[in-house]
C-alpha cells in the first residue's frame, strides 16, 4: 500500500520517518527550502547555508527517536527550527567569515520590476535594510530571521525562541517599524 504523504500531519509524517526513508523524504521536501533560506540569512554564503541546511537534517536523522510530537504533543517546525538555530549560533562560534553578498542578489520569488526608477529605489530600500541588520537587536534580527526567511508561523517562531506569541509579535513589529522608519520614510 503507497501511503500518501502529502497528506499527512507533521507529526505523523515524523513518526513515519524513523523507519520509512520515503517518509523522511517527504518531511526534508517539505522543510528543506524554509531552513535553507534561515541558514542563508544567518550566513550570506550560499556554501555555508548548504552546510548547514545539511547538518540539520543529520541532526533530525539522529533525533527523531526523541522528538516530543511522536507522544501526541508537540510542534514539529518549532522543534525543527529550534535545531537549526543551533546549528547557525555553532557556526557563528566556531568562526564566521564575513563575505557577504548583497540581499538583492538572492534570489527572489518576485522578479525584478520593469521601471528603472522603481528598481533604484528597490535597491535603496534593500541596501539601507542590510546595513541597519547589525544595528537590530540580536533579539529582533532573530525574529525576522525565523518569521520571513524561515516561513515560520507567528506561533512557531514564538516557540522556537521560548517566549509568548504575543511578544513575539511585538519583536517583529518593533523590528518592521525600526526597518520602516531608517529607510522607507523619507
Amino acid at each position: 500500500m503507497e501511503q500518501n504523504y502529502a497528506e499527512l500531519a507533521d507529526n505523523d509524517l515524523a513518526r513515519l520517518a524513523r523507519d520509512d526513508h520515503d517518509a523522511f523524504e517527504a518531511l526534508y521536501r517539505r522543510y528543506v527550502t524554509p531552513i535553507y533560506r534561515y541558514c542563508y540569512a544567518h550566513t550570506d554564503n550560499v556554501a555555508d547555508a548548504e552546510d548547514l541546511t545539511a547538518q540539520t537534517f543529520m541532526a533530525v536523522v539522529e533525533s527523531l527517536d526523541r522528538y516530543s510530537g511522536m507522544r501526541g504533543a508537540g510542534n514539529f517546525p518549532a522543534w525543527l527550527f529550534g535545531i537549526v538555530r543551533h546549528k547557525c549560533m555553532d557556526y557563528h562560534r566556531a568562526a564566521y567569515a564575513a563575505r557577504q553578498q548583497p540581499l538583492d542578489d538572492v534570489e527572489m520569488a518576485d522578479p525584478e520590476p520593469e521601471d528603472v526608477e522603481e528598481r533604484l529605489t528597490r535597491r535603496a530600500v534593500l541596501e539601507c535594510v542590510e546595513g541597519l541588520f547589525a544595528q537590530l537587536s540580536p533579539d529582533r534580527l532573530e525574529a525576522l530571521r525565523l518569521r520571513f526567511w524561515g516561513g515560520l508561523s507567528m506561533r512557531e517562531a514564538a516557540a522556537v525562541m521560548r517566549r509568548s506569541e504575543a511578544a513575539f509579535k511585538m519583536l517583529v513589529s518593533r523590528a518592521i517599524s525600526d526597518l520602516r522608519e531608517r529607510c522607507v520614510t523619507p
